[in-house]
C-alpha cells in the first residue's frame, strides 16, 4: 500500500493512520520530490506530471508488483496516471479528499486560489518572501481549517509549516501547473471509464473544498466505486478519522 501526500503537507500526514495498518500490510510513504525530507533541486520542473514519474520511481526502486494506490489531495493525478497506466498492476485505488480534473462542486482553497491565480501568484509569492509571519499565519489559518480536532490540529499544522517553508518553491509551481493538470486530464476521462479495477471514494464530508459532489463525480467516472462519506471529518480525512480510513484501506487490499 502506497500512501500519497497533496500539498501544501507531506508524509507526516499519515501518522495517526499509520499504526492501524501496519502490521498487517506492507505500507510505504514518501515525500514527493520537493517535500518533506526529500531533495529539492532549484528549477525543477515541478508538475504533476513529474510527481508520476516520483511514483515510478518509488515502485521500481522498491520492485514492487502489485500496488494498492492511496492519492490524497494533489497527489491525485499522479496515483490516477499511474494506475491508468498500468491496471494490471494496480489491486486498488484509493481517493481520499482528491481531485483529477475539473469537477462539478471543485472549489479551490482559499490559499491555493491565491497562489494558482496567474494575476495574483506573483504577488502572493512576494508577499510569501519578504513577510514571513503572513506566509505562516496563512498556512496556519487554511491548514488548521483542514483539521477537526482542536489537540490534532495544534500538534499538525507546526510540524507541517516547518517543513512547508523549504517547500516554496515545489508549492509554488505545483500551483503554477494546477490549471493545466485539471484541463489536461480531461483527455484522460474515456480511460477512467473502462479502467478494470475498484476505486474506494473515501471522503471527509466536511471539506467545503474537495467536496462530496466531488466523491460522487468520481463514483459516477469510475465503473467499480465503492464511495463513503465519513461526516465528521475535514480535508485531512486520514487525520480526522484514521482509524475508519485505514479499515477502507484494508478492505481495498482484500477485494
Amino acid at each position: 500500500m502506497i500512501l500519497m501526500h497533496g500539498f501544501p503537507d507531506n508524509l507526516y500526514l499519515y501518522d495517526r493512520l499509520l499504526p492501524h495498518l501496519v502490521p498487517e500490510r506492507q505500507v510505504v510513504t514518501f515525500d514527493f520530490l520537493g517535500w518533506g525530507a526529500s531533495d529539492k533541486p532549484s528549477g525543477y520542473a515541478y508538475t504533476a506530471a513529474n510527481q508520476t514519474g516520483d511514483l515510478d520511481a518509488v515502485i521500481d526502486q522498491l520492485r514492487l508488483e502489485q500496488v494498492v494506490l492511496v492519492a490524497h489531495d494533489a497527489s491525485g493525478p499522479p496515483a490516477i496516471d499511474w494506475a491508468l497506466a498500468h491496471p494490471e498492476r494496480v489491486t486498488a485505488l484509493v481517493l481520499l479528499n482528491t481531485y483529477y480534473a475539473r469537477a462539478r462542486g471543485l472549489r479551490r482553497p482559499e490559499a491555493i486560489f491565491l497562489f494558482s491565480t496567474p494575476v495574483l501568484r506573483s504577488l502572493a509569492r512576494f508577499i510569501a518572501r519578504r513577510i514571513p509571519a503572513t506566509d505562516r499565519w496563512l498556512f496556519g489559518w487554511q491548514v488548521g481549517g483542514f483539521v477537526s480536532d482542536e489537540e490534532n490540529r495544534r500538534q499538525l499544522v507546526p510540524a507541517l509549516y516547518e517543513q512547508f517553508v523549504p517547500a516554496h518553491e515545489a508549492f509554488w509551481r505545483l500551483n503554477e501547473d494546477l490549471n493545466d493538470t485539471l484541463n489536461s486530464r480531461r483527455r484522460m476521462l474515456a480511460q477512467a471509464r473502462a479502467f478494470p479495477r475498484p476505486v474506494w471514494v473515501v471522503f471527509g464530508a466536511r471539506d467545503r473544498y474537495l467536496n462530496p459532489r466531488v466523491a460522487r463525480w468520481f463514483r459516477d467516472l469510475f465503473p467499480d466505486v465503492r464511495l463513503s462519506l465519513l461526516p465528521d471529518a475535514r480535508h485531512y480525512v486520514q487525520v480526522d478519522e484514521p482509524e475508519q480510513v485505514a479499515t477502507f484501506i484494508l478492505r481495498a487490499a482484500e477485494a
